[in-house]
């Protein structure tokens, strides 16, 4: 499916999963979907499952949206004691994305859906009548499963996803990857399983290359490593050190849970000169959660690090605050400044990024999809350097070899499905959508819905159900419209969504 297509469906009000290869635009095409579903005035959420993927569409982890926090199931009396300012956004919510989809666990978005649900006192609707856009590639790094806590799959299968039946919008259009490069080749060959000895080879002559002059980021799977390098090249600066060791409240468990989502580590270590990266965002954007910079001084009062970020700006980085809340109960806190040494980072925490060149050991790859992670955040074989790499890091996930299947020929009966929308693609490509005054969508459905009280609302089962009998029984479109008060457009669609373009209604 292409970009135009997947963009009407999103805006038509479909429930929506977004995938596709690393580098096919899922991210670009999210923001252009974002921007024009705001300024028609939808009150629009956007999450991801990770902060540091959060912050690349500017939103927050779908955790903290939910409410749900780092817990494995919801608490009894949930709805009862979730915090108003929360309660209010949920409600408020017509549009919901969620990024990296492939890292939430499957009850996970359970929990999600049964929040919304029970927040907007809705039960019978998914996500309590919310348009869900999810958007990720289940060829990437799966959901981690600890030992102290649930364990879990890909959204796929959960209750959540069987009820929502999202529209599955495949994007294959590459643009990271070069349309000639052999890397995208490789890239191919590891989503279907078939890497031969000729794409290894490929692979391994990057071992021989020797990286440009200055600083290259390093790419490596294991967190000891990471710190071993970031401790290793500080050392190698002259100049005092300054330590900045975190404050904590609240009882350990807690503190352990919330220190996981904490990028800032518990004792930051700085010279005059570090390569630093911010992982929180700057409550007056000066600076954004991956923003890098170097250390360029230290404030003469207070001792705390200034950094000159790559914006250009120079910022003395003050003690920033990371909560766990459990409704309106403050379970724990860390103060730390919102720094970490960022020479070499995790395969991880590299999700998302495009790099223009990078260092990689893969060696010591240790789970299926984290060699495709790191691989696919280059553009070409030529900003490829490979220090490592072993054959764990060419294997995907079987599992999501076979949803694949399944999301490609659901991808094509959807686009059949939903041809019609195509011709608004073409008028929006024609003459783009002008920004609106803030309201105007708002204002738009209201009077809509004075004439058809349940446009653009979601059809629930039931009423789907008797649509088709209806139909069946030779109800006019114009009666049906009444029934269900609908425009009579929006009838005719959901028939052919049914029953097929070639249906006369």
């Amino acid at each position: 499916m292409n970009q135009g297509l997947a963009l009407e469906i999103m805006l038509a009000g479909e429930s929506v999963l977004l995938t596709g290869p690393a580098g096919a635009g899922k991210t670009h095409l999210l923001n252009q979907f974002i921007r024009i579903a705001k300024s028609e005035g939808r009150h629009v959420s956007v999450t991801a499952t990770t902060g540091l993927a959060a912050t690349h569409l500017g939103g927050t982890t779908i955790h903290s949206w939910a409410g749900i926090g780092v817990s494995d199931e919801l608490p009894t009396g949930f709805a009862d004691h979730i915090s108003k300012g929360r309660r209010d956004i949920i409600e408020k919510t017509d549009v919901l994305v969620i990024d990296e989809i492939s890292m939430l666990h499957d009850y996970r978005l359970d929990m999600v859906d049964t929040a919304c649900r029970l927040v907007r006192e809705n039960p019978d609707e998914p996500f309590g009548g919310i348009q869900v856009i999810m958007s990720g590639d289940f060829f990437q790094l799966p959901p981690i499963n600890r030992n102290d806590s649930r364990a879990g799959g890909f959204v796929v299968n959960s209750n959540a996803w069987q009820d929502l039946d999202p529209v599955i919008c495949y994007l294959q259009e590459q643009h990271r990857q070069d349309d000639d490069d052999k890397l995208l080749e490789i890239l191919n060959a590891m989503r279907a399983g078939d890497v031969r000895r000729h794409h290894a080879e490929a692979l391994l002559a990057r071992a021989d290359a020797k990286p440009p002059e200055g600083e290259i980021t390093q790419l490596h799977t294991v967190n000891i490593d990471v710190d071993k390098i970031n401790l290793k090249k500080l050392d190698e600066l002259s100049g005092d050190e300054y330590k900045y060791t975190q404050s904590t409240t609240g009882g350990n468990n807690y503190v352990e849970n919330l220190q996981r989502s904490v990028l800032a580590p518990a004792e930051l270590r700085l010279k005059d000169g570090a390569f630093v990266m911010a992982v929180k965002n700057s409550p007056d954007k000066k600076y954004f959660n991956g923003s890098l910079g170097e250390v360029v001084g230290f404030d003469v009062l207070t001792n705390y690090p200034m950094v000159k970020f790559r914006n250009g700006k120079t910022i003395t980085m003050m003690p920033d605050t990371w909560e766990l809340r459990d409704g309106d109960k403050k379970r724990a806190s860390i103060v730390q400044i919102p720094l970490r040494l960022a020479w070499a980072i995790t395969v991880h925490k590299s999700q998302g990024m495009t790099l223009d060149a990078a260092r990689m050991d893969l060696s010591k790859a240790f789970v299926e999809g984290m060699g495709y992670v790191a691989l696919s955040r280059v553009k070409n074989l030529e900003s490829l350097y490979l220090a490592g790499i072993n054959n764990m890091a060419l294997r995907v996930s079987e599992d999501a070899k076979l949803i694949d299947e399944f999301l490609r020929r659901k991808t094509a009966d959807d686009a059949k499905r939903l041809e019609h929308l195509r011709e608004n693609a073409k008028k929006r490509k024609e003459k783009p959508v002008e920004k609106k005054a803030g309201g105007a969508w708002a204002d738009k459905l209201a009077k809509m819905r004075e004439e058809h009280p349940n446009a653009y609302m979601p059809w629930n089962k039931s009423d789907d159900a008797e649509l088709k009998q209806d139909f069946q029984n030779g109800e006019s479109v114009k009666t049906m419209s009444g029934k269900f008060g609908r425009h009579e457009g929006s009838i005719r669609s959901r028939l052919k969504l049914h029953f097929g373009e070639d249906v006369e209604v």
